[in-house]
């Protein structure tokens, strides 16, 4: 969208009079449209289609083990302070004939993060997207989120953080299956080099 017509820029310019700020002093002139931009940014997702970002990578193969993209990083905003919230995301899916491409699956952590989100939802929108193309044996996802409006306001807690999850066909009914992932995803990243 082109700075000089978003209306978001007036939107921000009023919530900093509301405020009590000057949206005309040296520090704030160009906030309106810094903000307008980042917002833009930050709540991209809507404008993406998740089928989308999954089918144009599917492939047929004969693996029947689990697949595990661990530690994919995410940033999203909380709907009800907007206020932000990150962490990392976890996801495996035991194929049934079909595989995704690798990176289809932060893309697809990343679409749905850039919306306005709690992370129960974030975290059942990624597992459902991926049972519905796929149609896996099973499903799993584990999302670990700060969030930054119990840390700066409300109860205030410093080292608090969450963990949901999301578990489907195998990984639901199956105990070992869903033991293996969650051991999986505890390792920490060797390196590579």
């Amino acid at each position: 969208m082109n700075d000089a017509k978003d209306p978001l820029q007036g939107i921000v310019r009023q919530l900093l009079e509301q405020l009590g700020e000057d949206p005309d002093r040296d520090g704030l002139q160009r906030t309106p449209t810094r903000v307008a931009k980042a917002f833009r940014f930050l709540t991209e997702g809507y404008a993406q289609d998740p089928l989308a970002i999954l089918n144009d990578a599917l492939f047929e193969v004969s693996y029947d083990e689990m697949v595990l993209v661990k530690d994919i990083d995410f940033y999203s905003l909380c709907e009800h302070h907007v206020i932000p919230f990150f962490g990392r995301v976890h996801v495996a899916y035991i194929p049934n004939g079909r595989v995704v491409g690798l990176s289809k699956i932060p893309r697809l952590v990343e679409m749905f993060a850039r919306r306005l989100q709690v992370q129960e939802r974030l975290t059942v929108e990624i597992g459902e997207t991926i049972e519905k193309v796929l149609r896996p044996r099973g499903v799993a996802v584990v999302v670990e989120a700060i969030h930054l409006c119990m840390k700066m306001r409300g109860v205030e807690q410093q080292n608090a953080f969450a963990i949901t999850s999301s578990m489907r066909g195998s990984f639901k009914t199956d105990s070992k299956t869903r033991s293996e992932f969650m051991e999986l995803i505890r390792h920490t990243k060797q390196s590579f080099a």
